[in-house]
């Protein structure tokens, strides 16, 4: 499918190569063409370019405007001030560049990135035998959504969940079920996805768990037990490691229903905890200390930073190996980044992970990056998100204190969003399937949204009332708008009016020049957002979007008697591409667009 180039990029070449005609010393130089209310566009480049080469601005700006050539897509260029430039383009041009986005497909015209490479993403990343709360929403909803949309502009990618699966814990674990072999009776099935199933697994683990903490505590004769199941499990027997796979097929069960009802796909063949890298913990730990990266101190292997020191002043290592010969997290992490770069050949390696674990992070690279494993040609970056608030600003917390399930904001989103649809559907069209039906894509697309509307790196406030309403910044809102410009075009047909066609001959009204415009801008959003690893700015761009669309659903009326059919088929036209750039969008962020509500 063709990718169309957006007016934004026409113009800003055109203005280079007049720049480049003007003022010959300026090269390539960026005319930074921006959005303006003064213009369709305003150049600021001159200014400082002028400046550089001690020319009079405004000279140089009436020289850039000569050298313009004849443009069927530049209408009018002002020279402002001291040397901006106000820049129209035509009707025309505009409404020939979204027909030839609509033409194209349903990329409507995206180009691919310039230079796609490999990237290995690391993100959603439960524990086995464990209830996931709702700190685990952020790196589930923010890497679903890079990795589509990394995926859309032509990126290879390589999806990775980190779970956690292996450590001391799982001995206790095993060795009560080996004890008590009837505690987790049901039948273990990855394929079982439903909600229930889910949450009749988890229970399960949550009563195994619980059950065999207690006796830890308690039972010293167990407790060694469990230990010594450990150093089993560790060096591979086969019993042991059946029963470890049983908590984690149960576990599994758990993840992807509720990973489904996030409307993520989770695949098998994507989740590599912890135990798989295990076999490579001993070699990645002699590499680094045979190269001189690591040493020991104190019986542990370490690696030691300049630039990283306690509240005493005393340097602070990443530990590879403890003291003990136990493993870290450190020597799991670094084996990770040799499998991504050496055997899938990733040239980027994106972790979607809580900023508190930034400065692990950070010695982790510099370490790999000291051993040759990271370079100028493989880089590795932690995508770090904040934290989940309460509506006190105070880290979301359960009364008791406790971390607040994430099966359970779900449902409360659901039920929410539900009354939401049930009350817009006055008139019944709906049935109680569909209801049921739109209140999960809204109710799940709220939380979604909620997330990924602010950058990653700052905190955000949990409050459900908010991201179900239909007035703001929230995803309804936007999926309300998809939903009337499926009834305008319902309607439309229903009546016969003219089918959407677009007509450059016509004259544009303010509000149908604002969407367009901001319509034509699609393409360069996504490139932008996908290359900063920034939903964010895709999000926003859809509200904007949304936005325009309702001035111009209220200020140009689309089906009215009184005008012409080739105005009724045009705004008809902008309709539609609208529609199908919110879901394109919407469907970028991992979130549906139901075609009623």
């Amino acid at each position: 499918m063709a990718s169309v180039t957006s007016l934004t990029a026409s113009v800003e070449q055109q203005l280079k190569d007049a720049l480049g005609a003007a003022l010959p010393a300026a090269g390539d130089a960026d005319p930074l063409l921006r959005r303006s209310d003064r213009a369709d566009f305003q150049a600021n480049g001159v200014l400082a370019l002028a400046k550089k080469a001690k020319a009079n601005p405004r000279e140089v700006a009436t020289r850039v405007v000569a050298a313009l050539p004849d443009s069927t897509v530049i209408k009018d260029v002002e020279v402002s001030g001291p040397g901006f430039l106000n820049i129209t383009v035509s009707d025309e041009a505009l409404v020939r560049n979204l027909a030839a986005r609509a033409a194209a497909g349903e990329r409507l015209g995206v180009p691919y990135a310039e230079h796609p490479g490999r990237t290995v993403i690391d993100y959603a990343q439960p524990n086995v035998a464990k209830e996931m709360h709702v700190g685990h929403l952020r790196s589930a909803v923010i890497g679903d959504a890079v990795m589509r949309m990394l995926e859309f502009t032509g990126e290879t990618v390589i999806r990775r969940h980190h779970i956690g699966d292996w450590g001391t814990q799982f001995g206790m674990l095993i060795q009560y079920l080996m004890e008590h072999p009837a505690e987790l009776d049901r039948s273990s099935d990855s394929s079982e996805v439903s909600q229930a199933a889910g949450e009749a697994a988890m229970s399960n683990l949550n009563r195994v768990y619980k059950a065999s903490k207690a006796l830890f505590d308690e039972d010293e004769g167990f407790k060694d037990r469990a230990r010594r199941r450990v150093v089993d499990l560790q060096a591979g027997d086969e019993e042991t490691l059946a029963f470890w796979h049983r908590f984690v097929d149960e576990s599994k069960v758990y993840f992807n229903a509720l990973f489904g009802k996030l409307d993520m796909d989770i695949r098998d063949a994507d989740i590599v905890g912890e135990s798989g890298y295990n076999d490579m913990l001993a070699e990645t730990c002699d590499l680094l200390e045979q190269s001189g990266v690591a040493v020991r101190s104190e019986g542990a292997l370490c690696v030691f930073f300049d630039d990283v020191k306690g509240p005493d002043g005393k340097p602070v290592p990443l530990i590879v190996r403890k003291s003990n010969g136990g493993f870290g997290y450190a020597a799991t992490d670094l084996s990770a980044i040799r499998n991504r770069v050496f055997d899938l050949k990733a040239d980027t390696l994106l972790y979607v992970v809580d900023a508190r674990q930034a400065l692990h992070f950070k010695m982790v690279f510099e370490t790999a990056k000291r051993a040759g494993w990271l370079s100028e040609d493989v880089r590795a970056v932690q995508l770090a998100f904040g934290t989940v608030l309460g509506a006190d600003g105070k880290p979301f917390k359960t009364r008791a204190g406790e971390s607040v399930r994430l099966v359970d904001l779900l449902d409360e989103a659901v039920t929410r969003a539900t009354a939401v649809v049930r009350e817009k559907d006055a008139k019944g069209r709906l049935s109680e399937d569909e209801i049921a039906e739109r209140g999960a894509q809204v109710g799940i697309g709220a939380v979604k949204y909620a997330d990924l509307s602010t950058s990653a790196s700052r905190d955000y406030k949990f409050d459900l009332d908010q991201m179900v309403s239909l007035n703001g910044d929230t995803s309804v809102y936007i999926q309300y708008a998809y939903a009337r410009i499926q009834s305008i075009l319902r309607r439309a047909t229903d009546s016969g009016a003219p089918a959407p066609a677009a007509h450059p001959e016509l004259p544009l009204a303010p509000a149908e020049r604002a969407l367009g415009l901001h319509l034509d801008a699609f393409g360069d959003q996504v490139l932008e957002a996908t290359h900063e690893y920034a939903p964010h700015k895709l999000a926003a761009y859809l509200y904007q979007t949304a936005s325009l669309y309702t001035t111009f659903y209220d200020q140009c009326h689309v089906l009215s008697d009184d005008n012409a059919p080739e105005v009724v088929a045009n705004r008809l036209f902008l309709c539609e591409l609208t529609g199908k750039t919110l879901a394109a969008g919407l469907g970028l962020l991992g979130i549906r667009a139901p075609k009623s509500l």
